[in-house]
C-alpha cells in the first residue's frame, strides 16, 4: 500500500478524491486519472481492495479507508488528502448501492441508508473539501447520479430519491461556486458493467403481492443484467475526463444509449405536459 513518500503533484497534474474507489466507476476513473499522471485518494470500506492500484501507482496513489455514512471520517480523510497531497482539486462522489422496491414496500431503514449513501454523505464531502477549493479559487466536485436521478419508474422509488436530492443540490451547488472558479459536473449513468446489479451490491424490500406486476419484473430483470450491461465503465471514464477539461462542460452528463434515449424522452414528455397545462398554471394570479 502506498507510504507518504508520495511525488509532490506537479502544477499541471491534479489531485483526486473519489469515493468507491474499489470498484465500477470509481475504480474506471481513478485508473483513468493515474494513467494521466494525476494523483489519486482512493477511498473505500475496505482499503486493501485497493491494493491492486497501490501496487501499479506507488507513488501517485492514497488509499485510505471510509464509509461515505462517516461523517467524522470524512472529515479526517479530507484532512489526511490535504496533507498528504497539499490540495484537492477534483472531488468525485461516486459510492452507492442500488435498490428494488415499491414505494410502499421500502422501509424507513432502507430509504434512510439510500439517502446517507447518495445524498447525506456527498453533501458533508462537498462541505468539507470546499474551503480548500475555495481557498484556491479552482476545483471540480463529480456527483455520480445515474439516469434515475432525472426521471424515476416502478421499483426504483427509493433509489431515484436519493439521486434526484443529490442533483437538486448539485444545481443549486454549481450556482454558488462558479464565481470561486469551482466546477460541478452531474453524472447520469444508464446500465454500465458495474456491480451495481450485483447480489452483494443491490437492496431489494420484502415484496407485496399488490405490486407484483409493476415492481416483479424488475426483481428479476436487474439482478439477470449483472455481468451483461452494455456500457463500458473505462469509457465513462474517459467521457468524465473530457467533460472537466472541455471549454464550456457541461451540468449534467448522460451516459449510454439508454440514458441518452431516457432523458430526451422525459424531457419531451415533461415539456409536452407543461405546454398543455400551461393555461391552468397560468391562471393563478389574485384578481384585481
Amino acid at each position: 500500500m502506498a507510504t507518504d513518500h508520495l511525488s509532490a503533484p506537479e502544477k499541471d497534474e491534479r489531485v483526486w478524491l473519489i469515493t468507491g474507489a474499489s470498484s465500477g466507476f470509481g475504480r474506471a476513473v481513478a485508473e483513468a486519472a493515474l494513467a494521466a499522471g494525476d494523483t489519486v485518494v482512493a477511498t473505500a470500506r475496505r482499503p486493501e481492495t485497493l491494493r491492486g492500484l497501490a501496487t501499479g501507482y506507488p507513488d501517485h496513489l492514497v488509499p485510505l479507508a471510509l464509509d461515505v455514512t462517516d461523517h467524522q471520517r470524512i472529515t479526517d480523510v479530507v484532512a489526511e488528502a490535504v496533507r498528504r497531497c497539499g490540495r484537492i482539486d477534483v472531488l468525485v462522489n461516486n459510492a452507492g448501492r442500488g435498490h428494488i422496491g415499491a414505494v410502499e414496500e421500502a422501509a424507513d431503514g432502507e430509504l434512510r441508508e439510500m439517502m446517507e449513501l447518495h445524498f447525506f454523505g456527498p453533501a458533508a464531502l462537498v462541505r468539507a473539501v470546499l474551503p480548500h477549493m475555495r481557498s484556491r479559487s479552482s476545483g471540480a466536485i463529480v456527483q455520480m447520479s445515474s439516469m434515475g436521478g432525472r426521471f424515476s419508474f416502478a421499483g426504483v422509488g427509493a433509489y431515484s430519491a436519493s439521486k434526484f436530492a443529490l442533483e437538486g443540490l448539485s444545481e443549486a451547488l454549481a450556482h454558488e461556486v462558479a464565481p470561486h472558479g469551482i466546477q460541478v459536473l452531474i453524472v447520469e449513468p444508464g446500465a454500465f458493467r458495474t456491480a451495481f446489479a450485483g447480489n452483494d451490491v443491490l437492496l431489494r424490500s420484502t415484496p407485496l403481492p399488490a405490486y407484483q406486476d409493476t415492481v416483479g419484473p424488475l426483481r428479476t430483470s436487474l439482478p439477470s443484467t449483472d455481468g451483461r450491461q452494455p456500457g463500458d465503465p473505462d469509457k465513462a471514464a474517459a467521457a468524465i475526463l473530457a467533460a472537466l477539461a472541455a471549454d464550456k462542460p457541461p451540468l449534467r452528463l448522460p451516459l449510454g444509449n439508454d440514458a441518452a434515449d431516457g432523458v430526451l424522452a422525459h424531457l419531451d414528455s415533461a415539456r409536452a405536459e407543461a405546454v398543455a397545462w400551461a393555461s391552468v398554471s397560468r391562471g393563478m394570479d389574485v384578481d384585481s
